[in-house]
């Protein structure tokens, strides 16, 4: 058997495969119809985030079983044509977590000495000792946003240090906290008391521009944050302007939006506040080394038919052999993510109940399927049909099933409940024409739409004029509506919109339509 190699890997990957008769076909930096003819040879590949797998190499590589990715992120890997191939995709999530931690305290605490820029002075021959004046750690308050592996972490170390540590996740029990000492927060709460903020979330709709010009405003004038995990959690030209004022006192990023960093974010990287790396939080010796072992060793047992430890999508491939089976699994999926977005505050339990023969007959994999929806939009390691339960109950969510309580006139029905903070959330949905899914109810609303895509869903008063309304503030930014739909709870009281567009809203179009008389609890999902 081959396995192919084309970004760059400990060498120890190298000798475990061919410790165990695998040849490995080392080729870095190959593109087109090279890569091509490469994967067609394929028994098994290994990939880093240099090499994207499509849905035509796939097809090509007639060959292939396992895909295997030396890190984290599968984003570079199209899943679902791997699925239909039944080509099993593996990763290695934790082999960097204490790297990256690592780099975090360190940028953190020389932000806090302004360790770079002290060296700086001295190599060009000055003495400023009263220009680099720093400040302590100790008993000061850093805000963790994200306690998924690395924010965790991050926070067992900085404890040792004497901070004070409050953190904010929307999944996450207060209980479960507790037990790692951090104290948890609502996101406002958060800005408020931090005098450090450190982000360890995945990068989607809900955390895009998590930290703009609204968000710092909230923050204690000379917070310090750092940011080694996605680009793009914090706008960079607000940053700039926060450090201009004054607002920010800090910054330390190892993450950009775009990589390397364009021109125009110079003035950013120039400033004397600023400690800037590139991307090299999960690059030391041992983390590398750690994910080439893991990832090699599942490679090996894959191709062995042994099982795996670190699957992201095997349950679903054997799904997939069953035909009936495949449409409410991608039905649970949505309306879970959907759900998950809908929801405000800290998640405290999950409630999936099925009417029908295909929905019982299948209902505990779309229980898992409907967790995985709702988690994936959360937390930053990747959440599929094998891990989500255990994710969930690491995170203190109650899951349960409720066969044959769901209401309505479908013969085939799904139906997820979203407990929270803040109260429930229920969205359910079928299956016309044996697979296309729909959204049939939000809530105490009904309703018909495909749950796919961008999509606004708002509270409206039952009266005229209210969806023109709506729809001019899209239209005047260029917005244009793919379908919508209308609930309604009785005449005179508060109906319910689901619009589905063709680009993501920003924030201003939202909160432009959550100012309008008559519109309430606004929400953007992405599904």
């Amino acid at each position: 058997m081959k396995v192919l190699i084309t970004d760059a890997v400990d060498p120890i990957c190298i000798d475990m495969l061919e410790a165990r008769g695998i040849t490995p076909v080392v080729r870095l930096k190959q593109s087109g119809d090279a890569l091509r003819e490469l994967a067609a040879g394929a028994d098994g590949w290994i990939i880093r985030s240099g090499t994207t797998i499509t849905a035509d190499l796939i097809e090509a590589s007639e060959k292939l079983q396992v895909i295997g990715r030396a890190g984290v992120g599968v984003d570079n890997i199209d899943l679902a044509a791997a699925t239909r191939r039944g080509v099993l995709v593996i990763n290695a999530p934790s082999g960097n977590t204490i790297s990256t931690a690592e780099h975090t305290c360190a940028l953190l605490l020389s932000m806090a000495r302004r360790v770079p820029q002290a060296n700086r002075s001295v190599a060009e021959g000055k003495w400023e000792r009263k220009a680099f004046t720093g400040s302590e750690v100790y008993e000061k308050t850093l805000g963790v946003v994200g306690l998924g592996k690395i924010g965790r972490e991050v926070a067992a170390r900085m404890a040792g240090f004497g901070m004070r540590l409050v953190g904010y996740d929307p999944v996450l029990s207060r209980e479960a906290a507790e037990r790692i000492g951090v104290r948890l927060a609502s996101m406002d709460e958060l800005l408020a008391q931090s005098d450090f903020i450190t982000v360890h979330t995945p990068l989607n709709d809900a955390t895009r521009g998590l930290l703009r010009e609204e968000t710092l405003a909230q923050c204690r004038k000379g917070v310090c944050i750092v940011n080694c995990a996605r680009g793009g959690i914090v706008e960079e030209q607000d940053l700039l302007a926060a450090l201009d004022s004054g607002q920010v006192g800090g910054v330390a990023l190892d993450v950009y939006s775009a990589e390397p960093p364009p021109a125009e974010l110079r003035a950013l990287l120039r400033h004397p506040k600023v400690i800037a790396t590139p991307h090299i939080a999960a690059s030391t010796e041992e983390a590398q080394e750690k994910v080439a072992v893991q990832i090699t060793e599942q490679v090996i047992r894959a191709l062995c038919g042994e099982a795996v430890q670190t699957p992201v999508n095997a349950l679903a491939i054997k799904m997939a052999a069953q035909p009936d089976a495949q449409p409410y699994l991608s039905l649970s999926d949505r309306l879970g993510q959907l759900v998950g977005q809908l929801g405000g505050g800290r998640i405290r339990g999950i409630t999936v109940g099925c009417r029908g023969e295909v929905p019982r007959r299948y209902s505990e994999v779309l229980t898992v399927a409907a967790v995985r929806g709702v988690l994936s939009k959360w937390v930053t390691e990747p959440v599929n049909l094998i891990n989500a339960p255990f994710l969930a109950e690491d995170m203190g969510i109650r899951v349960t099933e409720a066969r044959d309580t769901v209401p309505g006139g479908y013969m085939n029905l799904l139906q997820i409940g979203l407990k929270t903070d803040d109260g429930v959330r229920t969205v359910a949905g079928t299956v016309f024409d044996r697979d296309e899914p729909r959204l049939v109810r939000i809530d105490n609303y009904w309703l018909e739409i495909k749950p796919e895509g961008h999509m606004i869903v708002y509270k409206n008063a039952d009266r005229p004029g209210m969806l023109a309304a709506v729809g001019g503030i899209l239209a005047r930014n260029d917005i244009n509506i793919g379908a919508l739909a209308l609930g309604r709870a009785g005449k005179g009281e508060m109906a319910l919109t689901a619009v589905t567009v063709d680009e993501a809203v920003p924030a201003a179009v939202v909160a432009d339509i959550s100012s309008l008389d008559g519109v309430e609890d606004v929400c953007r999902v992405d599904v």
